[in-house]
């Protein structure tokens, strides 16, 4: 197994996991991957790959860096009573303090995700303990005056008696008596205390203790004796001020010490995080997915990706193994992508074992094998006399000596390096070998009679790298199913080789040669033409399928609008109703008022009664028309106006009623127009326009419907907010800004109910249900709002 992971260059895609974590204990963990053996322990793997990855789309990157420093050891000596350094403690600080923001972070985390939440429930927060430290430590090097009372006093006392000192010398300086001794009017100072420079010759004239002298002997480093007894007070001050220190450092060393357990925990948990976190980014980087596993030795790998070569350059390939054949030989020219194909098969059985994602489409499979073995790669060696045979004999005779039954076996130009015909027997047996015994065989290959042994062995399945003649360049697409035909005569010719010479050539070849590659050759056409139609049937069906899906739509649209008409046109009969029994009451009461009040002279009385009989009889005889109309839709068909404008006037043949264009026909042929107080949809085919006159008076009408329309529709917003509400004042608010949605032409559209108990939500989707407007609802998605936000789609 360790000769393939080198050979398969598995530690590039470990070293290029380690780059995603700064943590030596991290870094150390991923370089030490070994694939797992056992089913259940690489679905482990695999799943906390998955769980990292899409937590990092759901909820972003985790928020905080996850690379902490390894201070087990420092725990380990506080609780043997040692005293920690400040950048310990501080490095205790950060681990607490992304353990805590972790918890936070891992708690949004989907329910699905198992492993994180048995992490999360794991992780310690020590809050106080955090707190704590970052309240005594500002940095590496300096101890907050705060730490302790006894800390802040000693600093403050310091502090006066230096400003007292550099007050005394300061005068000095400034003294004209002074003045004329000094190198250089500054402070400077020397073994922590505070002296002037003092030109040697006047040594004398300042009193004063020596502490250092220039190089050229011009200047001294003279303490006055004024400030002598200041200076002394300082360094005692020092002392008892680093004693306090240590003080504190023991303070804090011994609550991390009561708190080991938390820190110890924590550092195993957010160390964890960050291996998993690495796998999940490696993942979303390479766009790779979760592989299902088996232990069958079944390989289904999905327009697979090899990681180590370039994502614009890379050819995606379908790869299969271990279903109806065992052994696969792979054939084609060189630099075709024979031995890519060969390491793509052994690279990504080690990443899926390992838990991690492998660059390949979803539904992937992928195999644990007890063991992977590869024969890759020339490594004669001159110290060791072994030629190119010789040396690849070696490796077989050690994969032969330790294959077992579930295991993975991979040679480049197996039999290669010899004579063609032992070379090929030889290849043929070891195949035969390894098949007897249960083994997943992938082996590449020139010769043909090991393309004749798959073509005629049951469970050995021929494979090729496909090559263009035409302009002499591979493809690196891999047909599995098609051995690989030789070019070697046509990439010849196509260099410029004198036809002669390949003529001879193919006379050399024997019949059966020659009626091999002419099998290729037909298997090739039948091939390349069985793809051509596969294509073409496909083209026709997406075609058929897409006609089939467009007539659907078009007849639920034709009922929907069929229905929407019958119900606008039955509204406008019901109001024409409730109008005209209005109007009849409102005669009857006149009627009555005036019999009361005695009116008959001169017949007014029975005038005015037979014109309100003559009245409610006009009104009756309009609403049956009217009704009539409705009732009847018209079966004549009429050549469908052309060129429909916003503000045309037309005629609903179906309805007979007038109406005006609001919105030009959409591409399904359907036009919105006005009727009355009515807007709907009608189909093209069922309207004609009306004679110029009509047509001046309902633009006019238009005109004024459309202003008092933009003046109501301008300020709709897309959303309402329900929250607070009971459900039956939430219900009125959410129906009156779906009314006024639907008039706007406005969809989708978004209820604010809030999450809550779910009352809200539950009750307005139930009203969604029966809307007459509503096409469609859901749940908000994540970045919308979640289970807090119905989005509505309208008719």
């Amino acid at each position: 197994m360790e000769k393939a992971l080198k050979v398969l260059e598995f530690n590039k895609i470990l070293d290029r996991l380690a780059s995603y974590t700064e943590s030596e204990t991290v870094k150390k963990r991923i370089i030490e991957i070994k694939p797992f053996t056992e089913l259940e322990d690489a679905k482990n793997a695999q799943r906390e790959t998955t769980e990292a990855m899409i937590t990092s789309l759901k909820l972003g990157a985790p928020p905080v860096n996850l690379s902490v420093e390894n201070v087990l050891g420092a725990v380990k000596r506080t609780e043997r009573g040692g005293t920690l350094h400040t950048k310990e403690l501080l490095d205790i600080s950060r681990l607490l303090y992304v353990a805590r923001r972790m918890k936070a972070y891992l708690s949004e985390a989907a329910q699905e995700c198992t492993k994180l939440h048995e992490i999360e429930e794991n992780i310690i927060t020590a809050k106080a303990l955090e707190d704590k430290i970052n309240s005594c430590i500002i940095s590496e090097n300096e101890i907050a005056d705060d730490a302790s009372p006894e800390l802040n006093t000693i600093r403050r006392k310091m502090r006066s008696l230096n400003g007292r000192i550099k007050e005394t010398l300061n005068s000095m300086l400034h003294s004209g008596h002074y003045k004329k001794f000094l190198q250089d009017p500054i402070v400077t100072m020397r073994s922590d205390r505070y002296v002037i420079p003092v030109k040697s010759e006047y040594k004398g004239e300042v009193p004063g203790i020596v502490h250092d002298t220039s190089a050229s002997g011009a200047t001294l480093f003279i303490e006055p004796m004024s400030v002598v007894n200041n200076n002394n007070e300082i360094r005692d001050l020092r002392n008892k001020e680093q004693i306090e220190i240590e003080r504190i450092l023991m303070e804090l060393s011994t609550a991390v010490s009561e708190n080991s357990h938390a820190v110890f925990v924590d550092f195993n948990n957010i160390a964890n995080l960050d291996f998993m976190f690495c796998k999940g980014r490696l993942s979303l980087d390479m766009n790779a997915n979760e592989p299902k596993l088996n232990d069958e030795g079944r390989i289904i790998l999905k327009k697979a990706r090899h990681p180590l070569i370039d994502k614009e350059k890379v050819v995606a390939n379908d790869i299969y193994l271990g279903g109806d054949f065992d052994t696969l030989v792979v054939t084609g020219p060189n630099t075709g992508g024979k031995t890519v194909t060969l390491k793509t098969i052994g690279l990504f059985s080690i990443m899926a074992a390992s838990g991690l994602h492998i660059p390949v489409q979803d539904n992937s499979e992928a195999a644990v094998f007890n063991n992977i073995f590869a024969d890759i790669g020339d490594e004669q060696s001159i110290e060791q006399s072994l030629s190119t045979f010789s040396s690849h004999m070696v490796n077989i005779v050690n994969i032969i000596n330790s294959i077992d039954y579930n295991s993975l076996a991979l040679f480049d130009e197996l039999g290669a390096g010899t004579d063609p015909t032992e070379g090929a027997a030889l290849a043929i047996s070891i195949l035969e070998f390894l098949r007897a015994r249960g083994v997943k065989t992938v082996a590449t290959t020139h010769y043909s009679e090991l393309k004749l042994f798959a073509l005629s062995t049951e469970g050995v399945e021929n494979a090729s790298c496909e090559f263009d003649v035409s302009s002499l360049q591979p493809t690196y697409k891999l047909l599995i199913g098609v051995p690989g035909k030789s070019n070697a005569f046509a990439i010849s010719r196509r260099l410029g080789l004198d036809e002669r010479v390949i003529d001879r050539a193919n006379d050399i070849l024997s019949d059966e040669d020659v009626k091999f590659e002419d099998v290729i050759t037909d298997l090739e056409q039948n091939r390349a033409k069985a793809r051509e139609e596969a294509d073409e049937v496909a083209r026709m069906k997406r075609e058929l399928t897409d006609l089939r899906r467009q007539l659907e739509k078009d007849r639920i649209k034709l009922k929907e609008n069929k229905s929407r008409i019958m119900e606008e046109a039955h509204r406008e009969a019901k109001i024409l109703i409730m109008d005209a029994k209005e109007e009849a009451n409102s005669i009857i009461r006149d009627l009555e008022k005036m019999r009361q009040q005695g009116i008959n002279s001169g017949g007014d009385l029975n005038k005015k009664t037979a014109k309100a009989r003559e009245s409610l009889k006009e009104k009756e005889d309009s609403i049956d028309t009217k009704m009539a109309r409705v009732a009847k839709p018209k079966k004549s068909y009429v050549e469908p106006p052309k060129n429909l404008k916003p503000g045309a006037a037309v005629k609903i043949l179906d309805m007979n009623q007038e109406a005006t264009v609001l919105k030009e026909p959409d591409k399904d042929g359907n036009v919105r127009v006005q009727a009355g107080i009515i807007k709907l949809d009608v189909h093209i085919t069922n309207l004609r326009c009306v004679e110029e006159k009509k047509s001046k008076e309902l633009a006019e009408k238009y005109v004024k419907s459309t202003r008092a329309f933009e003046s109501k529709t301008k300020n709709v917003s897309t959303e309402v907010d329900v929250r607070g509400q009971t459900l039956e004042e939430a219900w009125v608010n959410a129906e009156k800004f779906l009314d006024d949605c639907y008039l706007a032409g406005i969809s989708p559209v978004s209820i604010i109910h809030g999450k809550g108990t779910g009352v809200l939500r539950k009750g307005i989707q139930q009203y969604l249900k029966k809307h007459r407007y509503v096409k469609s609802y859901r749940n908000g998605k994540y970045g919308e709002g979640e289970d807090g936000v119905t989005i509505v789609e309208l008719k």
